[in-house]
C-alpha cells in the first residue's frame, strides 16, 4: 500500500475533517483522537519506510509485519485504554562528509506508528491551514517545486536581491511552551496533546545512559517535521506574509523549506521595523 492512493476508509473521514478546517478558519478541533482506528494505524504502518534503522529493542518493520494483525489491535487497545507509553529513543552518531559526526534518534516501530497516524490526523487540519510559501514535508510539494517557486518568482518580477536563511539548531531548541499553543489554536484534542507530551518528554538512550531534555522536537521522530512547521507557519511564514510583506517596497516573497528558507527583493534599499511581541524565534 506504501505509496499508492490511501483506502477510502481512510481517506473519507480525512476528507471530511479537511472540509470542516476550510469552511471553519476558526474552528478549534477537540475530539480527533476517535479517529485512531485499526484502519488508520494500518495505514500508518504502510506508509512508513521500509528500510528504517529499529529502535532500541531492534525490532524491525519486516518483524513487526509477521503478525501485524495481532500487533494492531494490541497496540489499538493501549492507546484506546491511555495505557500506551511512547518508549524512549535510541541515539547513535554517523559521520558526516566533513570527518565530523552527528546524532541521529531511532525510533521503536510501534512508536513511528503512532506518530504518523497522528500525523495524519492532524495534517488534515493544519494542511488547510499552511500557506503556499511552505514546501518541507508536506504531501505533494518537494525541495524541486520549492526551487521552481523561487526561479518563478525571481524570473517574473526582477528580484535581483537574495536572502538565504537557516534557523540554527531548530530542532534541537524548539520551544514547547510555544509548539503546544500554537497546536491548541486548531487542535486542543486531550487525546493527541497528551501523546504529543510524551514524545516530546521521551528520553534519549546513548550507551547505558538516558537524558532529557526540556525543548526541541523528538529526534528522529515522525512526528517532527508536522511540528516544525505548526511552530514556523505562525513564527516566520504568518509573519512574514502580515507583518513584513506589507511594508516592503516593490515585490518581495519567502520561500520555506523546514527551517531553511529564501526572501527574495526587488529593491535593494528596505529598511523597515518590523516585530512580533515575546517572539518564539528571539528576533
Amino acid at each position: 500500500m506504501s505509496g499508492t492512493q490511501r483506502s477510502i476508509f481512510i481517506e473519507t473521514p480525512l476528507r471530511q475533517i479537511a472540509e470542516q478546517a476550510i469552511e471553519h478558519p476558526d474552528r478549534v478541533f477537540t475530539s480527533l483522537i476517535h479517529r485512531m482506528d485499526l484502519d488508520l494505524l494500518r495505514e500508518a504502518f504502510y506508509e512508513l519506510r521500509r528500510d528504517g534503522a529499529p529502535g532500541f529493542s531492534g525490532i524491525t518493520v519486516k518483524d513487526y509485519a509477521k503478525d501485524l494483525e495481532a500487533n494492531l489491535e494490541d497496540l489499538h487497545r493501549r492507546l484506546r485504554t491511555r495505557s500506551y507509553v511512547a518508549p524512549p529513543i535510541k541515539r547513535v552518531w554517523i559521520d558526516k562528509d566533513n570527518g565530523k559526526k552527528r546524532p541521529i534518534g531511532l525510533v521503536e516501530i510501534e512508536d513511528k506508528i503512532v506518530q504518523k497516524a497522528v500525523s495524519i490526523l492532524m495534517g488534515a487540519v493544519v494542511e488547510q491551514d499552511f500557506l503556499p510559501i511552505s514546501y518541507g514535508f508536506r504531501e505533494g510539494r518537494n525541495a524541486h517545486d520549492a526551487l521552481a517557486d523561487l526561479r518563478e518568482q525571481c524570473m517574473t518580477h526582477g528580484i535581483r536581491w537574495i536572502y538565504d536563511g537557516d534557523i540554527t539548531g531548530f530542532f534541537d531548541n524548539l520551544d514547547w511552551g510555544w509548539l503546544r499553543e500554537f497546536i491548541q489554536r486548531r487542535i486542543n484534542d486531550g487525546g493527541i496533546l497528551r501523546l504529543i507530551g510524551q514524545w516530546l518528554h521521551a528520553g534519549i538512550i546513548e550507551g547505558e545512559e538516558i537524558s532529557y531534555s526540556d525543548k526541541g522536537t523528538p529526534q528522529g521522530g515522525v512526528i517532527s517535521p508536522l511540528l516544525a512547521n505548526i511552530y514556523l507557519h505562525y513564527v516566520l511564514d504568518e509573519w512574514f506574509e502580515t507583518e513584513v510583506k506589507p511594508r516592503m517596497r516593490g515585490h518581495c516573497f519567502l520561500v520555506r523549506f523546514a527551517d531553511d528558507f529564501v526572501i527574495g527583493f526587488q529593491n535593494e534599499n528596505v529598511t523597515v521595523q518590523v516585530s512580533l511581541p515575546n517572539n518564539p524565534l528571539g528576533r
